[in-house]
């Protein structure tokens, strides 16, 4: 199995069980302070994995230059803006839609990264990539609406915007991190994607933190208060982005961000399991194309 594919799996279970913590907080603090957490406690771990990695492996990090620090920046950005969108809205529609809508993240990455980085795949990929998605928002959809113009209704509620801004902006986070770890030298990929993980995830910190202190200071002593739930939302981030990030340096954005929908599977699990919500046959069905289209991915790939 390709590395990037093993990281992207192992990357949608960290992530699905790290929103599903993530949920629980937001019950204790707000959307601003539950996404720092993520940064602040995923720092050390991100640290931790650093030194295992060279500890293991070998390698010498790289010497960061601005353009470099400036991706890693606009990719931090996009990341806390899709993640602050994508709390939002489970408010909205529960927890396994409103990471659905998300999902249309693959093919704006695809049109993105073929646009700025020139990205290309064959036609069996790309058929992949919009049956993916596409299982995604049956998913959103299957239920609520039974004629065009009910899909087009869907498409403006609160839910549905603040999911396709998630997507959009985890897009860009994608392709930025990708090209951050195209710019510092190196030959190991995997070591210049987890340096570039604790890099962005420091960034992260001061940015998000800062703009907590500025307009929510009341909510600074819940970052420490809640440490035990949160250093584990922290712990699942890192590892989770750690994974993110090797397989964008291993492998086109929206091919790793296609596999990735195979999260929906775990959402799924998670929001029947932890979260007591109910699955519908409407669910499986769902996530049966989403893993069809996984499959022509990869056998387009």
């Amino acid at each position: 199995m390709p590395i990037w594919v093993a990281a992207t799996l192992l990357a949608g279970l960290f992530q699905t069980w790290r929103t599903a913590l993530q949920q629980r907080l937001r019950g204790q603090m707000s959307v601003n302070a539950a996404a720092v957490v993520r940064y602040l406690y995923g720092v050390p771990v991100g640290m931790v994995l650093v030194a295992l990695y060279l500890l293991l492996f070998g390698g010498s990090l790289s010497a960061p230059g601005w353009t470099y620090l400036l991706f890693c920046a606009l990719g931090g950005l996009g990341q806390i803006l899709g993640t602050n969108l994508l709390i939002m809205s489970f408010g909205h529609r529960g927890f396994a839609v409103g990471t659905a809508y998300s999902k249309t993240e693959a093919v704006q990455a695809a049109v993105i990264a073929l646009v700025f980085l020139g990205e290309g795949f064959g036609a069996l990929a790309w058929l992949g990539i919009a049956v993916s998605v596409g299982g995604t928002l049956y998913l959103s959809l299957a239920g609520r609406v039974t004629s065009l113009r009910d899909v087009a209704a869907a498409t403006v509620q609160p839910s549905a915007l603040y999911g396709l801004g998630a997507g959009f902006a985890f897009a860009l986070c994608a392709i930025a991190i990708r090209a951050a770890t195209q710019e510092i030298e190196g030959a190991d990929a995997t070591l210049r994607a987890l340096q570039t993980l604790v890099v962005i995830n420091i960034l992260q910190t001061l940015m998000q933190g800062s703009w907590l202190a500025a307009t929510e200071r009341q909510s600074i002593p819940m970052l420490f208060r809640t440490w035990r739930s949160s250093a584990q939302v922290g712990a699942l981030s890192a590892c989770g982005s750690a994974c993110w990030f090797t397989g964008f340096a291993h492998a086109p954005v929206a091919l790793v961000r296609a596999v990735g929908q195979v999260e929906i599977l775990f959402t799924l699990l998670f929001s029947r399991f932890f979260l007591k919500e109910r699955m519908k046959p409407t669910d499986v069905i769902g996530a049966l194309v989403v893993v069809g289209g996984v499959v022509l991915v990869l056998l387009g790939r």
